[in-house]
């Protein structure tokens, strides 16, 4: 059967996402000679183009941008691309995979055939079928604005760090950045490196160091194995999932994020934003605790750097301990906004996902899908490129391949499967894999 969107209608695997995720798990099944379709709501890896500020670089040093066959290849490992750089090197790899894929297409809803052992792909532009799916498409669907946004007086120009591209993008007056996660962190730095007044609701994100004891900390914990340590053996478990990432920045080549450091140059920290009432924001007097909290995290990976140098006997320079160079002298919990001057806010918390279209009983009470490696139990529905899916990496540059690798072995092992039943009940040709 022919689609009326052009050529086939029905697959062995059909990846929904076309991001790096997806576009590795094309590359692993055509390895293998499996035929599939990748499905793209916009373009190929269009978030890095649409979704990142002018001066976004990476946190992570270049040696780990790992893509399948696709390895950083430019003469600064331990340097961190800048947007345009990972823009080309991810162009470079679309060219690549040179995947089968569609692009501006939007799949509504993913369901099996009644008891048929397949897949209905519906898409704004027709109906798919495919054996298997796999679920590509990120964890960061809908951004975050909080309810209390609708309060803000109309002049106010609010932004979701999405939307964020440069500092003059934004009326003149003082910002007002909510979150300190690594986008908030890094996009507060950028108005404050601009001269802007920037006033930052802070939150329980962490921070780590960039260098340590004569070597980038990431080049630490690649060595003391942090990189390979599966979900199942975290600590947290699958907790671990839901927590903020650490602040750093690569940013001139790489350094700390110290927000008490940017209060000593002017920047107002408060604590967790709670409300907006009478003009005035409310914040949670919990300004110290965010920063002690960071610092600990800080601290505790360099103690354990530490350890392992010690362990080893690696000779290296001497240790230290981050001491506080700023304390809160009190918590205020209200800022004026008028009296502040504040025109523009930029919500930096986060994003949701939205698997509402995915019909199969996979998801917890909280929507996220259950898994162990991607791997569902609904037989031939799998997931891809989520944080922490098996590994620190598994969302990231430097561990997706493997888990595109570990789901193009189950999904081969899957079909085999498939092929058998087929043979002993009968099914038609039709039906089976190409």
């Amino acid at each position: 059967m022919s689609h009326p969107y052009g050529g086939r209608s029905h697959y062995s695997v059909v990846i929904v996402g076309g991001g790096q995720a997806g576009l590795s798990l094309s590359y692993c099944l055509q390895l293998r000679g499996i035929d599939h379709l990748v499905i793209e709501k916009r373009s190929l890896v269009h978030t890095w183009r649409t979704q990142r500020w002018d001066s976004f670089c990476l946190v992570t040093p270049n040696w780990q941008c790992q893509l399948p066959g696709w390895g950083y290849k430019g003469g600064d490992p331990h340097g961190f691309m800048v947007k345009d750089q990972i823009n080309e090197w991810l162009a470079g790899f679309v060219e690549h995979v040179k995947a089968p894929a569609i692009e501006g297409v939007t799949v509504e809803r993913v369901a099996r055939d009644g008891e048929r052992e397949r897949f209905n792909v519906q898409t704004d532009v027709g109906l798919y079928t495919a054996d298997q799916v796999v679920v590509a498409s990120g964890g960061y669907h809908r951004p975050i604005v909080p309810r209390l946004a609708e309060k803000l007086p109309a002049g106010v120009a609010q932004f979701h760090s999405a939307q964020y591209r440069n500092p003059a993008q934004l009326p003149e007056g003082a910002v007002l950045v909510v979150g300190c996660g690594q986008s908030g962190a890094q996009i507060a730095e950028d108005l404050h490196l601009a001269g802007r007044k920037v006033h930052l609701a802070t939150g329980n994100a962490p921070r780590c160091a960039r260098f340590y004891r004569g070597r980038e900390v990431v080049d630490w914990l690649a060595d003391m194995k942090y990189y390979d340590m599966p979900v199942t053996e975290h600590p947290l478990r699958e907790g671990v999932r839901d927590n903020t990432n650490h602040y750093v920045t690569g940013r001139d080549g790489g350094r700390d994020i110290d927000l008490r450091r940017f209060a000593l140059e002017g920047m107002e920290l408060y604590g967790l934003l709670g409300g907006f009432d009478g003009g005035a924001f409310e914040f949670q007097p919990n300004l110290r605790d965010n920063l002690d909290q960071a610092d600990d995290t800080y601290n505790r990976i360099n103690a354990s750097i530490d350890k392992y140098i010690a362990a080893q006997g690696i000779e290296a320079p001497p240790p230290s301990v981050y001491t506080p160079v700023w304390e809160p002298p009190q918590e205020r919990t209200k800022l004026d906004l008028a009296a502040a001057g504040i025109t523009s806010v930029i919500w930096c918390i986060g994003f949701s996902p939205d698997f509402a279209w995915v019909d199969a009983p996979v998801f917890n009470g909280r929507g996220a899908p259950v898994h162990l490696r991607g791997v569902t139990r609904e037989p031939g529905l799998y997931f891809l490129g989520l944080p922490w899916l098996h590994t620190w990496g598994s969302g990231r540059f430097s561990g997706v391949a493997r888990d595109a690798e570990f789901l193009a072995e189950a999904i081969e092992g899957y079909r085999v499967q498939l092929r058998g039943m087929r043979a002993d009940t009968g099914a038609p040709m039709s039906l089976q894999a190409a």
